[in-house]
C-alpha cells in the first residue's frame, strides 16, 4: 500500500491524523462598508508569494546610492574578508554599462591596471559593496561604452560633464 504525497500539500508534524493542508498562499480580502460612500479593504490571511518577495526585496534596497550614469568615473568600496578581518578596498574606474533595475541593478566598471584593462561587475545593492562615490561625470552619447575596450592610452579618456 504505497501512498503518493502531493507536493502541493503539507502535513502538520504535530498532528499526524490531520488532513493535508494546501500550501498555496493566498490573500483574502474583505470589503467592509462603513457608510454608503466609503468602503475599506481589510487584508486578512496569508500574503501571496509575490508580495512576500517584493517586501523582502524592498527591505534589501540601499537608499544612499548616488545617481550613476554611464561614462562617470566612480570609486566603489568593496568589502574584502581576509581570515577573520574585513577591510574596504577602493576600485576606481569608468562605468561602461548599467543593467537591470531594482535589487538586481549592476554597473560594469573598467579601469586600466598595469597596462591591462580590467572590468568588474558590481551589484549595487549587494552587501559586498560598501560605498559608491562619483568622482567625475562623463559626457558620452552612448548607453554602453564597449568601444573603450578597443582603445589604448589617451584615446580611452571620456570628456568631463559639468551640468550634473
Amino acid at each position: 500500500m504505497a501512498t503518493e504525497i502531493d507536493p502541493s500539500t503539507e502535513v502538520d508534524p504535530q498532528t499526524p491524523d490531520a488532513e493535508p493542508q494546501s500550501v498555496e498562499a493566498e490573500t483574502v480580502t474583505e470589503t467592509v462598508t462603513a457608510t454608503a460612500a466609503t468602503s475599506v479593504k481589510v487584508t486578512t490571511g496569508k500574503l501571496s508569494a509575490r508580495a512576500l518577495i517584493d517586501e523582502f526585496e524592498a527591505a534589501q534596497l540601499k537608499s544612499d546610492l548616488p545617481e550613476i550614469y554611464v561614462g562617470d568615473t566612480v570609486k566603489v568600496g568593496v568589502r574584502i574578508r581576509e581570515g577573520n578581518k574585513e577591510r574596504v578596498q577602493p576600485y576606481e574606474g569608468v562605468v561602461i554599462a548599467k543593467r537591470h533595475g531594482g535589487l538586481n541593478q549592476t554597473i560594469t566598471v573598467r579601469r586600466i591596471f598595469q597596462g591591462i584593462g580590467v572590468e568588474r561587475v558590481f551589484m549595487l545593492h549587494s552587501p559586498q559593496v560598501a560605498s559608491v562615490k562619483v568622482e567625475r561625470r562623463g559626457k558620452v552619447r552612448r548607453a554602453k561604452l564597449f568601444y573603450l575596450r578597443d582603445r589604448v592610452g589617451k584615446a580611452t579618456r571620456v570628456k568631463q560633464r559639468f551640468d550634473r
